[in-house]
C-alpha cells in the first residue's frame, strides 16, 4: 500500500506522473470536476440567495463510483496531495476533492505541476503548499454568476423568442459580432484614387503634393495629376536605415489560440485540446514526459531554469551573434501571471527528433510553440531600408526597398514570419529618371472586415472580456447555439443571433456589455487577490439583476412561431414551427393539449462505396445538427468521417480523400491536391 496518494485531474497525467515518483506514491484521477452547483432551490439555480449565497454542491452525474473510488484511495493514505491544474478551476477542484472526500487539513498537501518533467514533478512534491481560498472563492464567484446569468436569461429567451441561450460572456462576445455585422451591413463606400509611376522593376506611390498629403476623391482629381506631371522625375530624397526587426514575445494562451488560428487554421477548441496532450504527457519511447508548460497562462515570463540553457543552446547551434535577450511585454492589469509562458519543457527535445511520436497536429503545435520561445531568446533580425522620394512638377512620389542583412531570430521563425527582399537601383539626390508608365486607379474603402476566430479572441483579449482559459468555450458555444455561422471561416451572425442581441440590448444594455463585464473580471481578479469579499460581490449583483429579469418576462414581447400553412391532421390547428433541444421541428400550434409533431421524411444522400465493408457512405446528422458521413452498415460497420469523401483514394496511401477547407486532402495522411 502506497503511503502517499496524488490526486490529478486527468487520467493521461496521472500515468506520466506516477512513474515518476516511485512504489511510495500511488497516482489517480479525478477525472476532472466531481462536483457542481445543483439545479434545485430559487429558480433552480443551486444557491442560496438568502444565506449569503450559499451554493449547494452535489456530484456530477457519473462521478459517484469516481468519488466512492477515491475515498477508498484517501483512506487508505497517510498523506494526500491534490495536484489538480495549477489556475483558478484547478484550485476550487482540489478544494472541491478535500470537502467531498472528507480530508482533514492535517492529512492532505496542495502541489501544482506547471510542467510534468521528473524534476518539476519531484520539485513540486518537495515543495507543497496549501489551498488558496481565496481563489476558491474567485472561482466560485464565476460559477455563481455564471449560472445564475445563464440560467435565468436563458428561461427568459427560451420562453419569449425561442432563443437557446445567454450568458455573462457568450452574449457579449456576439454582441460583438452582431455589431460588427451591422456596421458592414450600414457601411457606405467611398471612391478614392491612386496614382502610381512605373520603373523597371519597382513603382512609386504619390503621397504628396509639395508638403501636404494628397487625396484623390475622383476621376477629375487624378486626371488633373496625369496633365500636371511629365515623364522625367528628380530624385529629391534617399533615405537609408539599418532597423532591428524583433521576435515577438512567447506564447500566452491567447496568442497561442490567435497564431494557431491564423498560420496552422487550427479552431481555438483544437489548440487548446491538442495543447492539454502536450502539457500531460507524450510517450518518446525511453520515456514519457510533458513536452509543454501549462498551457493557460497570462504571461509572457520565462524561467531562468528555461532561459540558461536555451541561450546556450542558441550560442551552440547558431552562433554568439544570435543570442538574444529576455523581452518584457507592457504592463497589463488584466495578466495573471501565476505561471510561466507557454514554452517547450525542454530546449533539447527538437521538434524534428521527436516527429516520430507525434501526430501531424501535434507535431504542428509543438513546432510552432518550440520556435516562437526559442525566437524570442535570439538576437534582432537587421534590415536595411531605403525610401526614394521623387519629384516630378512638386508632386511626390515614394518607393521603399529593404534587405535583409542579418537574420537573427528569422533563422528559426521564417515559417511564421516572411521577410522578402526588395532590391532598389543606387539613387544619386537631384538625380533624374524616366518612367515607363504611369497609371491612375480607381478604388473604394472597404467595410470592416467580419471577424475570425484569432481577430475575436484578440479583441476579446483587449476589452478584457473573460479569460484566455474560456475563450475557445465561449467560441464554441456561440456556434453551437446557431447564433453564427462561419463564411470563409469569419463568424456571421444568423437571424436568431441578431435577435438575442436585440432583446438583450432592450432590457439588459447596462449590464450586457464590454464594460460591465469587463469590470465584473476585475472583480474577480480582487476576488483572488483577498481584496474583495465574494458573496458582497455577488449581493451586488443580483441586486440590480433580478429586478430586471422580472421587469423583462413581464414586458418582453412573445414571439410568435412561424406557421407552415398546414394544419394538424389531428385536432386541426395550425402546425407550426418549433425549436428543440436538436434544432427546428413541425408540430401542433395547440399543444400541450395536443402533441402532434410532423415526421419528416429525410432525404439520404449516398456520396461513395463504404472502402470498409462495400456499403453506402451516407451523409447523417449528429445529435446536435452537425453533419458527418457514415456508413449506412452502422453499427456492423463504424467507419465515419467529419469531412466530405470526394469518391477518390489517396496516391500515397490509399485512404479516401475528402473535402476541407476548399482543398482536397487525404482523410489519414498529410496528401493534398
Amino acid at each position: 500500500m502506497a503511503k502517499n496518494l496524488v490526486i490529478v485531474e486527468s487520467p493521461s497525467k496521472s500515468k506520466t506522473i506516477e512513474k515518476y515518483l516511485g512504489k511510495d506514491f500511488k497516482v489517480v484521477s479525478s477525472k476532472g470536476h466531481i462536483r457542481d452547483l445543483s439545479t434545485t432551490g430559487h429558480y433552480g439555480l443551486g444557491v442560496d440567495i438568502e444565506n449569503g449565497f450559499k451554493p449547494n454542491y452535489i456530484a456530477i452525474k457519473g462521478k459517484n463510483s469516481v468519488i466512492k473510488e477515491l475515498k477508498k484511495d484517501v483512506k487508505e493514505a497517510d498523506l494526500v496531495y491534490l495536484a489538480s491544474d495549477p489556475d483558478r478551476e484547478g484550485e476550487a477542484i482540489a478544494w472541491h476533492l478535500k470537502d467531498a472526500l472528507g480530508i482533514k487539513d492535517n492529512k492532505y498537501k496542495r502541489v501544482l505541476f506547471h510542467e510534468i518533467t521528473k524534476d518539476k514533478v519531484i520539485q513540486a512534491i518537495n515543495n507543497p503548499t496549501v489551498i488558496d481560498d481565496n481563489l476558491v472563492h474567485s472561482q466560485e464567484t464565476r460559477r455563481i454568476l455564471d449560472r445564475i446569468i445563464g440560467f435565468r436569461l436563458s428561461k427568459l429567451l427560451q420562453s419569449k423568442i425561442g432563443a437557446k441561450s445567454a450568458g455573462r460572456v457568450q452574449s457579449v462576445a456576439l454582441k460583438l459580432i452582431v455589431d460588427r455585422e451591422r456596421e458592414i451591413m450600414t457601411f457606405v463606400p467611398e471612391e478614392y484614387w491612386t496614382i502610381t509611376a512605373n520603373f523597371n522593376d519597382y513603382e512609386a506611390n504619390l503621397f504628396k503634393y509639395k508638403e501636404d498629403d494628397i487625396e484623390l476623391k475622383c476621376k477629375d482629381d487624378a486626371d488633373k495629376v496625369l496633365n500636371e506631371i511629365s515623364d522625367t522625375y528628380t530624385v529629391e530624397s534617399v533615405e537609408k536605415k539599418e532597423k532591428n526587426k524583433k521576435s515577438k514575445l512567447p506564447f500566452t494562451t491567447s496568442t497561442l489560440q490567435q497564431e494557431a488560428s491564423t498560420k496552422l487554421g487550427f479552431a481555438a477548441k483544437k489548440t487548446m485540446s491538442i495543447a492539454q496532450k502536450l502539457y500531460e504527457g507524450i510517450d518518446l519511447g525511453d520515456e514519457t514526459v510533458g513536452l509543454i508548460t501549462y498551457m493557460r497562462t497570462d504571461s509572457i515570463r520565462l524561467s531562468d531554469d528555461f532561459i540558461r540553457p536555451t541561450m546556450a543552446f542558441i550560442k551552440e547551434n547558431y552562433g554568439e551573434n544570435y543570442v538574444g535577450y529576455v523581452k518584457a511585454a507592457k504592463k497589463n492589469d488584466n495578466v495573471q501571471d501565476a505561471h510561466e509562458a507557454i514554452r517547450p519543457t525542454s530546449i533539447n527535445r527538437e521538434p524534428n527528433k521527436i516527429k516520430q511520436y507525434l501526430s501531424n497536429d501535434e507535431f504542428k503545435l509543438y513546432s510552432m510553440i518550440y520556435k516562437r520561445a526559442l525566437a524570442s531568446l535570439m538576437a534582432d533580425a537587421k534590415v536595411n531600408q531605403t525610401t526614394v522620394v521623387f519629384d516630378n512638377n512638386d508632386y511626390k512620389f515614394k518607393t521603399t526597398g529593404s534587405i535583409l542583412i542579418f537574420d537573427g531570430y528569422l533563422k528559426v521563425y521564417k515559417d511564421y514570419e516572411s521577410s522578402e527582399d526588395k532590391i532598389l537601383p543606387e539613387y544619386n539626390e537631384n538625380g533624374s529618371l524616366v518612367t515607363n508608365d504611369v497609371e491612375s486607379e480607381q478604388h473604394f474603402t472597404n467595410p470592416p472586415a467580419r471577424y475570425t476566430e484569432a481577430k475575436l479572441i484578440k479583441e476579446m483579449e483587449e476589452l478584457g472580456i473573460g479569460r484566455p482559459s474560456t475563450y475557445a468555450k465561449t467560441i464554441d458555444t456561440i456556434k453551437e447555439r446557431d447564433y453564427v455561422t462561419m463564411e470563409e471561416k469569419k463568424f456571421k451572425p444568423t437571424e436568431i443571433g441578431f435577435e438575442t442581441t436585440d432583446k438583450l440590448q432592450e432590457f439588459f444594455s447596462d449590464l450586457i456589455n464590454v464594460e460591465y463585464t469587463r469590470d465584473m473580471e476585475e472583480d474577480l481578479d480582487e476576488i483572488a487577490e483577498g481584496k474583495a469579499i465574494w458573496n458582497k460581490v455577488l449581493a451586488d449583483f443580483y441586486k440590480l439583476f433580478e429586478p430586471r429579469v422580472k421587469e423583462a418576462f413581464a414586458d418582453m414581447e412573445k414571439k410568435a412561431p412561424e406557421t407552415t400553412g398546414e394544419v394538424c391532421p389531428e385536432c386541426g390547428s395550425e402546425l407550426v414551427v418549433r425549436k428543440g433541444r436538436y434544432g427546428e421541428f413541425v408540430a401542433c400550434s395547440n399543444y400541450p393539449e395536443c402533441k402532434y409533431i410532423k415526421k419528416e421524411v429525410v432525404e439520404v444522400k449516398e456520396i461513395m462505396d463504404c472502402p470498409e465493408c462495400g456499403g453506402k457512405i451516407v451523409e447523417k446528422p449528429t445529435r446536435k445538427g452537425k453533419v458527418f458521413y457514415g456508413c449506412n452498415n452502422y453499427p456492423k460497420c463504424k467507419f465515419a468521417l467529419w469531412d466530405k469523401p470526394t469518391g477518390e483514394f489517396c496516391p500515397e496511401c490509399g485512404k479516401v480523400l475528402v473535402e476541407k477547407n476548399g482543398k482536397i486532402k487525404c482523410s489519414e495522411c498529410t496528401y493534398e491536391v
